[in-house]
């Protein structure tokens, strides 16, 4: 194996084979009273942010001799100076990446040096991959913010600056790069400097220092340029070896449950991290979720018992009584308890193509907890350049909104800035199950704690035992003119005839009424089934038979809808008549309007219709006749 080089802080050298050697790990393990500082780089594309990691590293002699091989052998390859190293090669590991000249994935990278260990996280600049530039930014002490001296700050650098306070970087390093290329001229170091300052005052930045750098030849790195004689600050590497990291006021003791194992032979464990605060072995934790309480018998750690354990910690809990316990609980301090709830303000960044709406329901992850979600309301997207606040009916991929959040049950939770574990949450898609955002909790709304669940002495299944049949949901979907509210409407027939009580919801009906003030965008299309499945949901609950004929185009909120009401209460019966069918019908002229331009957000014309991939039931009106719908819809019901 290759040797590694020496710790220090003065430029590479090579090695002669006579000079004795240090292992990094054998030499960090003998000075355990170094601190660790997670730092992360940020900025526009093309502002020199990988070459300035590899810079570090060269610098700080992190290198392993065969890295240092294959680094000169593919930067010569390269279309440089051939005197120029390219340290970009460092960082960017995927093939990708060294193909296109850029940074995808969020890189990490470990050093140190006499006075302090560092994980670095590289980040992409590209618009398109910001999500994983939020990544970094969540687990991140600083943030080195890099500017091309010759552009200055970018729209782009001004998202990331708004991206990494929001998310709990309070301590920013502006590095003016590439100033080798203007000159190393100090007017343009101090105009950039003074646009940074200006957005950092109105992010509330703690704490700012600005360096002037040219990473690729090692100017103010990690030794003094002496092109830029200016400038009196430290470099960037001394700066960095003296930032404060004393960790902020010590929050209550949080503990999610990632795990239930078996710590001894007779005893249940939940293993997991702590989140915050300081547990001790005969401390009383209580269970969020179910109010219990039990005291810690033995806190089981990688090197055995341990009497105590703090924020970061892997541990197994064992408490001394049976509890009622499971992956996603949060266990805290009885005398501290976390607070639950079940609605919140946020502030969310969107990571994906498909926007954001209001009512369309998501799965939230907090911590270990799972639990369905759904934005209730956008109160406003913050806008990149000038933070201002702005009116949004959607939130479109890498823009921030302030929104209100609804979980269908109460979750542990705490502000983020005072946890970034039991404040933070990801939004993930409950369709496609893809992650679409991010999010941080910025309090609890009054509506969980004023808004309670009313028990009910009737219930559904009394009603259903008085009626003598079991009540279900016809959900009929298909495109306007296909048949949907013809073939309910003679299913109704039967069933009332047959002494079932039943009720049709139809679109044009309710949007008379209920959703007489929504229109047909797709935030409104959303926003119109949620309504439409909580009614029919209720209906349900009144003993009915109920009937929807909408043209619910979206698979999400079809299966919200099935979820809601309860798969085995729910009966999805696709229309599935062709479009040119349709259109040749077209019974309200909305397809005559739509082809004029009139009517530009006509489902089939100028929106998308999804059709189910799996319904319950499909039936294609123009080849069968409406009696024959209805006995298949009838024998459906029955199965």
């Amino acid at each position: 194996m290759a040797r590694q080089r020496k710790i220090g802080t003065t430029p590479l050298r090579p090695l002669r084979a006579s000079e004795p050697t240090t292992d990094i790990q054998t030499w960090l393990d003998e000075q355990p009273q170094l601190d660790t500082l997670r730092f992360m780089t940020c900025g526009s594309m093309g502002d020199g942010k990988s070459t300035l990691i590899g810079r570090l590293l060269w610098d700080a002699q992190q290198l392993f001799d065969d890295q240092l091989a294959s680094l000169e052998t593919e930067s010569a390859m390269r279309a440089s100076p051939s005197d120029a190293i390219d340290f970009t090669l460092l960082v960017d590991g995927l093939s990708a990446e060294r193909e296109q000249g850029m940074t995808i994935d969020v890189a990490y990278r470990f050093f140190a040096t006499r006075h302090r260990r560092f994980i670095v996280a590289d980040t992409p600049g590209h618009e398109k991959y910001t999500r994983n530039m939020a990544t970094a930014a969540s687990t991140a002490d600083v943030a080195i913010v890099l500017v091309d001296a010759r552009h200055g700050v970018q729209t782009q650098t001004r998202r990331h600056v708004l991206l990494a306070s929001l998310l709990g970087v309070r301590r920013m390093v502006l590095a003016v790069n590439k100033m080798d290329l203007v000159g190393f001229e100090r007017s343009r170091f101090e105009a950039v400097e003074q646009d940074f300052r200006q957005i950092a005052q109105s992010l509330r930045i703690e704490e700012v220092a600005c360096i002037p750098l040219a990473a690729l030849h090692g100017d103010n790195v990690a030794t003094r340029s002496t092109r830029m004689r200016w400038y009196s600050g430290p470099t960037l590497l001394g700066c960095l070896e003296t930032l404060d990291t004393a960790p902020p006021c010590e929050a209550a003791f949080a503990f999610p449950v990632q795990w239930i194992n078996r710590a001894t032979a007779d005893a249940r464990g939940m293993a997991g991290t702590v989140a915050s605060g300081v547990v001790r072995r005969g401390d009383e934790v209580r269970i969020a979720a179910s109010g219990q309480c039990a005291k810690v018998a033995a806190i089981v750690t990688f090197n055995g018992d341990a009497q105590e354990a703090r924020t970061g910690d892997a541990i197994t809990l064992v408490l001394d009584r049976a509890t009622d316990v499971s992956r996603g609980d949060v266990l805290s301090l009885a005398s501290e308890p976390v607070e639950l709830g079940d609605h919140f303000k946020a502030t969310i960044i969107w990571m994906h193509e498909e926007p954001g709406l209001t009512g369309r329901n998501y799965e939230m992850k907090l911590a270990s907890q799972w639990q369905s979600a759904s934005i209730t309301t956008i109160k406003h997207r913050i806008n990149v350049d000038t933070q201002a606040a702005e009116s949004a009916r959607e939130i479109a991929l890498n823009e921030v909104a302030v929104v209100n959040i609804a979980t269908g049950k109460p979750v542990a939770f705490a502000p983020y800035g005072s946890s970034r574990t039991l404040g933070s949450f990801l939004l993930v898609d409950s369709f496609t199950k893809n992650t679409v955002a991010v999010g941080m909790i910025q309090f609890s709304l009054r509506r969980s704690q004023n808004v309670h669940r009313q028990p009910l002495s009737i219930t559904r299944e009394d009603r259903e035992r008085m009626n003598g049949y079991a009540g279900k949901v016809i959900w009929f979907t298909g495109l306007s003119g296909s048949g949907k509210s013809t073939i309910a409407n003679a299913v109704e027939q039967e069933l009332f005839a047959a002494g079932r009580r039943t009720y049709i919801l139809d679109g044009d009906n309710i949007r008379q009424g209920l959703n007489k003030n929504l229109g047909f965008d797709d935030a409104d299309r959303v926003e119109n089934i949620r309504r439409i499945a909580e009614v029919a949901k209720l209906m349900l609950d009144a003993g009915l038979t109920v009937l929807t004929a909408f043209i619910s185009p979206f698979r999400r909120e079809r299966a919200m809808a099935r979820e809601l009401i309860g798969a085995d209460r729910f009966v999805e019966v696709h229309v599935s008549t062709p479009l040119d069918v349709c259109e040749q019908r077209d019974p309200k002229g909305l397809y005559k309007k739509s082809r004029s331009g009139q009517l530009p957000n006509l489902t089939g014309i100028g929106s998308a219709y999804e059709a189910p991939e799996q319904a319950d039931l499909v039936l294609n009106a123009d080849g069968i006749s409406v009696d024959e719908c209805v006995e298949r819809v009838l024998r459906a019901l029955e199965r």
